[in-house]
């Protein structure tokens, strides 16, 4: 699903974290989005599943359109839109107590998605998605915590899939990652924006351009560019973003 953000504002409390955003993001594909900390980064890919909200304080001007739908409409519920907008997070967060299977079942079967050997069918086909299934498909009545970091953050993967999402937000997803897994998500990114519009927070500037088309630059919580990611790192426009990506400052 193609996302078109226009003017937006964020804040917490009186604190403003985003200034007059306007961004289009393509159906498919990836698009990631860099900046240094505390640049608006997080805020910004959160407003695109309402996620902000949990925040005390949390508030939103302006409009968030996927495919046309403004999702900060009144009559669409938050957890609507967080169904069909999947999100996974800078640290893995399985359910550790609960069973592999279980992690990635809990969201289908609180949604009405399936049952029996249906859920089975969506478990089975969510984590062969996630390129996790030859390693756990003997162990899916073990606990989640009995996986590595990497698993557990593909696992995480898994169980935002099931819920059979369009659009896939991913907060930093291998900054708590050793190389090893970095590279085995990198290449699952690679094979799910075939089929479905990745959104990807990243401080690593080499991972946004081996993994996305497209590339934003925040700084103090505006927008300072964006374009296609070979011409973003080869011939920035702006001399904020070339200080960036050249290590001036950042």
């Amino acid at each position: 699903m193609s996302i078109q953000v226009r003017n937006l504002n964020v804040w917490y409390g009186d604190s403003q974290a985003l200034y007059n955003v306007d961004l289009d993001i393509e159906s498919r594909g990836a698009t990631a989005i860099i900046g240094p900390s505390g640049c608006g980064k997080s805020t910004f890919i959160r407003c695109l599943n309402r996620m902000h909200e949990e925040i005390a304080g949390g508030r939103v001007a302006g409009e968030v359109l996927i495919n046309g739908v403004n999702i900060y409409n009144r009559t669409i519920q938050p957890m609507f839109v967080r169904r069909h907008i999947g999100m996974v997070f800078q640290r893995p967060n399985p359910l550790p107590t609960r069973s592999i299977f279980e992690n990635v079942a809990l969201g289908p079967r609180l949604n009405g998605l399936g049952s029996g050997g249906a859920l089975k069918e969506i478990v089975e086909r969510s984590i062969r998605r996630a390129a996790l299934w030859d390693e756990v498909k003997d162990r899916l009545g073990e606990p989640a915590s009995a996986l590595s970091g990497g698993q557990q953050q593909r696992l995480c993967i898994a169980r935002a899939l099931a819920l059979e999402p369009t659009v896939l937000l991913m907060d930093e997803p291998c900054s708590a990652l050793d190389p090893i897994s970095t590279f085995q998500v990198e290449e699952l990114i690679r094979e799910l924006k075939q089929t479905y519009t990745v959104v990807i927070v990243t401080h690593n500037m080499q991972q946004a351009g081996r993994v996305a088309e497209r590339t934003a630059f925040f700084l103090q919580g505006r927008l300072i560019e964006e374009e296609k990611t070979e011409l973003f790192f080869a011939h920035p426009k702006r001399k904020e973003t070339e200080d960036y990506i050249s290590g001036r400052f950042g």
